[in-house]
This record gives C-alpha cells, structure tokens and sequence, in this order.
C-alpha cells in the first residue's frame, strides 16, 4: 500500500496530501512518550533506566492528570480501578495494570475484563518496560489504520 501511494502520488510530481490528523481522531501521540504513574509508585523507581531513550515517566496524583497520548500505568490497581479510569480516560489510552508477582489468576482476568490493555506481574522492570513499549506501538499503529486514504486514489 505504501508502495503504491509512493507511485501514484509521484506521478503528477508531487506527494500525495494526507491529513495526519483525521476529523474527529484522538490528537497524535507525543513524539516523546509518556508514562503516566497512578498508585504504588516504588514499584516503577528503576523503570526509566529500561525504557528508550526519550521516555519519560511521571508520577500522576489521580486520573485527572494524565494527558491524552500518555500510556497509563496503574501500579497496584484492581478491577474496580481500571473501571474508572476506563470511565475518565480517552478511549484511545493505553492502560497497564501492574501488580503483584504473586497475585491469583482471578486478578489478572478481572483487571483485564475491566479493561486494562495488559496486565503485568511483579518482576523486572524490564518486562514491564516492554509492554509499555508494545502498547506505544499498538497506540501509533492504530493512528495508521485509522487514517482515511480514500481521498488520495
């Protein structure tokens, strides 16, 4: 597909236009992400030293704070948290549940019925810095699949 965009558009000598932007679309993700933290921030401390260059990770007082485009980390939450912030964020927000390492099985399905993106387990950061990563790929992806390419044919 891009391929054939390239070729079309090159065609008559200029790109083609695309609206990065779609009407009614959630506003694009920040070109350096953000981690927004709610809850037991001590199990985040070592976080940023395993996420890529450019992140950030910042400890949010409740879910009022958190920005659009910001992947949502909430340490230590259970069903009934992940409810409301699925309530208060925009729908497109990225939400992790970080929990115990030790937790039952019965917390991970009911944060994920919540619906929380992932659910983490306790661990290495590093785990939990790749999910975040992950769910910043989905959140840019879904940007791409979104974007109406009807006008450029």
């Amino acid at each position: 597909m891009i391929e054939q965009l390239t070729r079309e558009g090159m065609a008559g000598g200029s790109a083609p236009a695309l609206d990065p932007a779609p009407s009614g679309a959630a506003p694009a993700p920040a070109a350096d992400p953000v981690v927004a933290v709610l809850g037991q921030q001590s199990r985040v401390g070592a976080l940023p030293q395993y996420l890529p260059s450019g992140w950030t990770v910042r400890p949010v007082a409740e879910l009022d704070d958190v920005r659009p485009g910001e992947v949502v980390v909430l340490s230590g939450a259970k069903a009934d948290d992940v409810r409301r912030a699925r309530a208060v964020l925009p729908r497109a927000s990225r939400v992790v549940v970080l929990i115990d390492e030790w937790a039952p099985a019965e917390l991970v399905a009911s944060v994920l019925t919540a619906g929380a993106d992932v659910c983490v387990r306790g661990g290495h950061p590093a785990i939990l810095a790749g999910h975040l990563v992950a769910c910043r790929r989905r959140q840019l992806s879904e940007r791409w699949a979104n974007l109406d390419l009807a006008h450029t044919a």
